[in-house]
């Protein structure tokens, strides 16, 4: 069975301020209980995790080993103040303090870092992306200090260039790469860096009323596309839900993103074993040396 490479376990697929109010005055062990045992009903014993300002991820570590599951986890996600990421970390203004925060990602026990380089798509509007991404010699310098405390960099990043950027700044994952183009794509191929579409998170949208659908289906159009052209140039890949964001459950969300790539690319021994060779260099890459 695959595992799952992006995912919240704080977060509970229904309603965001109802998962932080649940969290907000001490971990609720329970909600984590529920939900790993959600992914070991489903045969998953990988889980990567996106943090969360709450210490639900720390915690979620140490209670992981009794379910079989190897959890990995940045503890908590990192912004620019005044940008995208206060949902699920914690934000800096200057580098000197992101140096600081990446140390005390090591301090707690944190496996890698996630920083957050752009906003989101935009979902009531056409689906670009709702802010501009931080300049690439922050990015950069940001990779460069991760690095060299020895950690592995997860970068939350949607648009074309940010996301060419991002490669070239050194990051190890993309995560989601929505509106990628073929010169973002070609760069991932030509790198090491893995990237995690979570496409199944626009899919489950569709329909719910919330957003208009004309939007998510141009959004998941083109995002079926740029995972077909992506895998047509051999960049690598894993699969990734983005569990926990609204309607992608713990464990059923992986299953979902399969589904998405058995649609757009086929259920082949070739996609499965692109998929497989991709999750092992997250494994490889994302734990604590």
């Amino acid at each position: 069975m695959f595992g799952e490479n992006h995912a919240h376990i704080f977060m509970n697929a229904r309603n965001y301020r109802e998962a932080v109010r649940q969290q907000e005055n001490g971990v609720d062990e329970e909600v984590i209980h529920r939900h790993f045992k959600a992914y070991q009903d489903k045969g998953i014993s990988f889980v990567r995790d996106g943090g969360d300002f709450l210490h639900v991820s720390q915690k979620a570590k140490e209670l992981s080993g009794s379910y079989g599951i190897d959890y990995r986890t940045p503890a908590f996600a990192i912004h620019h103040n005044g940008h995208y990421g206060k949902i699920v970390g914690r934000g800096f203004d200057t580098l000197k303090e992101y140096a600081t925060l990446v140390r005390e990602v090591k301090a707690c026990g944190g496996d890698f870092i996630k920083i957050m380089t752009t906003g989101i798509m935009d979902f009531d509007t056409d689906g670009s992306v709702t802010e501009s991404a931080l300049p690439f010699s922050e990015v950069k310098e940001m990779v460069h200090i991760a690095h060299e405390e020895g950690f592995s960099v997860m970068s939350h990043t949607n648009g074309a260039r940010a996301v060419a950027e991002a490669v070239r700044a050194g990051v190890d994952s993309i995560e989601h790469g929505n509106y990628v183009d073929e010169e973002a794509l070609q760069l991932m191929a030509e790198s090491d860096v893995v990237w995690v579409p979570t496409i199944t998170v626009v899919k489950n949208l569709i329909g719910c009323g919330r957003f208009s659908d004309k939007v998510l289906e141009h959004i998941r159009a083109v995002g079926s596309q740029n995972i077909r052209r992506g895998f047509e140039l051999g960049v690598h890949m894993a699969l990734g839900s983005d569990a926990g964001a609204y309607r992608v459950y713990h464990g059923q969300g992986l299953l979902d993103e399969w589904g998405c790539f058995r649609e757009i690319l086929g259920d082949t021994e070739e996609v499965r074993q692109h998929l497989f060779d991709g999750e092992a260099r997250i494994r490889r890459k994302f734990q604590r040396l």
